[in-house]
């Protein structure tokens, strides 16, 4: 049996198929080589305990600590029981309960005194921190299996109890802390990795060996054991170190060979005449463009002028005139004899786009029409909700080529849509949009057209490495001239009622000086959830859990309430995402011409809407929204010349991470600095998203913020290995790796980008 095959053998041969079934369903690891990668989260010295003052409510933890006092209380006339133990480490006190049958085993098996491991969810029982049934291993000098089959996961020295090397060497060593689940506890997880190990020496290894040795980094087998059974600290360094690099190396790989071979792609090379199209625009600009757009400009440019297809990554602040940039690259493309299409993740989107570009090209836009400037091009919508003879004359446009520009949604990608000549395609958003998309769209060009995806939110550069790793990245980090700042507060709902009154008042106050707002909520609120009784959306709510039990505020009650209480009086009108799309558009329209003074809406405000005059915008719930996208949200503000302001409401207790999250936002305008601060507060797992599932399965080590010298050192190993042996031949473990890491769905979702 070769070494892949050994690792690839599914874990119901090795573990039985009830242990298995359970680390299938509930975390995904179905073969030896998952198991082998699914890695301790920490280790517990049994000598150290872990710090019971700093257990997190309503988390799933594992401690380590010694039972202070036992006591058993009857009730129901003597037929109920419940068992409470006290657990104390040194920094705090715990309580346990067991009821009913559930009481003998721990009573007898956990007297005052003995120390055992307790796994089990924190929750409150009388305004103090328990586990209710833990399941829990007993630890001890004393020879015997611990409660739930755990002891012998943790070497107990055994009979040579007595040896006093056997029972030192126990205290100090490491207990690995193993991600775990319900029905499958920590020291579970570590009997299985012990039956498993011994397989660590049959893993291929995928570095080649100069990089290895020259790095300084233990082989992989050896990592593998060190990490599982360390025996010192140093141990855990080694394998960590190793390990990381070997995730952020065939992940670089994968992505610099993507980069090879789209460079080896032909496309038509699109140099813009000097006195075309983009510079009869660009006379027409009422603005110089700021340093920032005139290097990213430049570098787009000369990628246009090559004859391999240009991938680049435009990111940059919210409000950074990304879009200008965009559309200079269209024109150029159009002037050089090509079409260039914008691709927006929803209709309300793409007809703001395609109502912005019109306004800033004026008569450019109007190519082929009476009235129309000489070097005109046609610029047009195509979405799905197009009645038939307009999207039939849309159609028909972009096949004779009579229109230079379009913009859509996912209506682009249809088989029916024909391209005279595509050049350049822009994807705005692009984590909105899946890999199929990207590449129907290409495939609509004779060759492949070159690539422009813009983000809306700054994202760290790692991630950029990692998430668009196959892309060039241009950022724009300057603000244009003219953009005013947006003040950001927080406003306690539940502690100060009368600061959310005040913040109708300052939004009436917005409105009285010609200017308009925006109210976000965080659901449509047509479903068939109920709103909760007795209160109107918009009072601040009392009631201690009040927050946590209703649903989110919803825009149609919010609207509602405001019409008919605070903003009584003002032009109110709401927009979500379920509206029909003429309606949709008509109160996109009239609010920025300024017939809605206030407009009560989903996130489908989030990107791209361009209202100069909104001055304000009050988030409801903001704590259910995530820090990049309340940024994004707050950027619709403060795009004009009157200063913006954005209240956060929420009804989150002072001291809870929700609370925190918003004075972070509140407290920088800075996106890069927030996406950081977005990154770190999720799971290092969530850091690639949900639909990026392909990577994130493959990150087991790697944290994309913290670990950003190993990814920048690794990208540049990885460019130079696959310049020397782009196919690999001369490296079949690596290959071997990659192929593992890159099964059908993770090439998918890499494609992405």
């Amino acid at each position: 049996m070769d070494d892949v095959s050994v690792l690839s053998e599914p874990l119901k041969k090795t573990l039985g198929p009830a242990t298995a079934k359970v680390l299938g369903e509930q975390l995904g690891l179905h073969t030896v080589g998952d198991l082998l990668h699914h890695y301790p989260r920490r280790y517990e010295e049994r000598g150290q305990l872990t710090r019971l003052s700093e257990l997190p409510l309503d988390e799933d933890v594992t401690v380590v600590a010694q039972v202070a006092d036992s006591r058993v209380h009857t009730f129901n006339g003597g037929r109920g029981k419940r068992l409470e133990l006290t657990i104390t480490d040194g920094s705090g006190r715990l309580q346990l309960v067991f009821f009913g049958r559930g009481v003998h085993k721990p009573q007898s098996e956990l007297p005052p005194g003995s120390r055992a491991m307790f796994a089990g969810k924190v929750s409150v029982f009388n305004r103090r921190l328990q586990l209710a049934h833990p399941t829990y291993a007993k630890l001890g000098a004393e020879p015997g299996g611990g409660a739930e089959g755990g002891g012998g996961a943790y070497g107990e020295p055994g009979a040579a109890g007595g040896d006093d090397a056997a029972v030192e060497s126990w205290a100090g060593a490491l207990i690995p802390i193993y991600p775990a689940c319900k029905g499958m506890e920590s020291w579970k997880i570590a009997k299985a990795v012990d039956a498993v190990l011994p397989r660590a020496r049959d893993a291929v290894d995928p570095l080649p060996d100069a990089l290895r040795e020259g790095r300084g980094f233990v082989p992989l087998p050896e990592a593998l054991l060190k990490v599982h059974r360390p025996r010192t600290k140093a141990d855990v360094e080694d394998a960590r170190a190793r390990l990381k690099w070997d995730e952020a190396f065939v992940l670089q790989v994968a992505l610099a060979r993507r980069r090879y071979a789209d460079a080896q792609l032909p496309a038509v090379a699109r140099r813009a005449p000097a006195d075309g199209l983009l510079a009869a625009f660009d006379a027409r600009l009422p603005f110089t463009l700021t340093e920032g757009q005139r290097k990213v400009t430049a570098e787009i440019f000369d990628d246009l002028a090559t004859e391999h297809p240009m991938h680049r990554l435009l990111q940059g602040e919210v409000g950074s005139g990304k879009t200008l940039v965009a559309l200079r690259a269209m024109l150029a493309v159009v002037d050089a004899g090509g079409q260039a299409a914008m691709l927006a993740p929803t209709e309300v989107l793409a007809q703001q786009h395609h109502r912005s570009i019109v306004e800033m090209m004026g008569e450019l836009a109007e190519g082929g029409l009476l009235g129309g400037a000489e070097h005109g091009t046609k610029v047009v919508a195509l979405t799905g909700s197009m009645g038939v003879p307009a999207r039939r004359q849309a159609l028909l446009d972009l096949v004779t080529g009579e229109a230079g520009i379009v913009i859509g949604t996912h209506a682009l990608i249809e088989d029916k849509v024909k391209f005279h000549d595509l050049g350049l395609v822009v994807v705005d958003e692009q984590h909105r949009f899946g890999v199929e998309q990207r590449d129907a769209l290409r495939s609509k060009g004779k060759q492949p057209p070159h690539l422009l995806v813009m983000t809306a939110t700054p994202i760290p550069r790692t991630v950029a490495m990692t998430v668009f790793g196959d892309l060039e990245t241009s950022v724009l980090d300057q603000l244009p001239a003219g953009r005013s700042p947006i003040a950001s507060h927080v406003v306690p709902a539940r502690d100060k009622p009368h600061f959310l009154a005040r913040a109708w008042e300052r939004v009436r106050e917005e409105v009285g000086k010609g200017h308009q707002a925006y109210v976000v909520c965080p659901r449509i609120g047509d479903e068939a959830d109920e709103k909760p009784k007795g209160k109107s959306a918009t009072d601040a709510d009392g009631g201690a859990d009040a927050a946590e039990k209703r649903p989110p505020l919803a825009v149609l009650d919010v609207a509602a309430d405001l019409a008919g209480g605070a903003l009584a009086g003002l032009r109110v009108e709401v927009l979500h995402g379920r509206m029909p799309p003429d309606d949709k558009d008509d109160v996109m329209r009239r609010f920025a011409a300024g017939e809605v003074d206030v407009l009560v809406a989903t996130t489908v405000i989030e990107v791209g809407v361009n209202v100069p005059n909104a001055t304000a915008m009050v988030i409801m719930d903001a704590d259910r929204f995530g820090v990049s996208q309340l940024h994004q949200l707050r950027g619709r503000v403060g795009r004009g010349s009157a200063p913006g302001l954005c209240l956060l409401v929420t009804e989150a207790p002072e001291a809870s991470p929700a609370r925190a999250r918003l004075g972070a936002v509140a407290a920088t305008l800075d996106g890069f600095e927030l996406s950081r601060i977005d990154l770190e507060q999720r799971r290092e797992g969530d850091v690639l998203g949900q639909a990026q599932s392909g990577v994130r399965s493959s990150l087991r080590m790697l944290a994309v913020i913290e670990d950003e010298e190993v990814i920048a050192a690794a990208r540049e190993e990885a460019v130079a290995v696959v310049a020397a042996d782009p196919e690999l031949s001369g490296l079949p473990e690596l290959r071997t790796a990659l192929d593992a890491l890159l099964d059908a769905e993770r090439e998918r979702y890499l494609d992405k980008g």
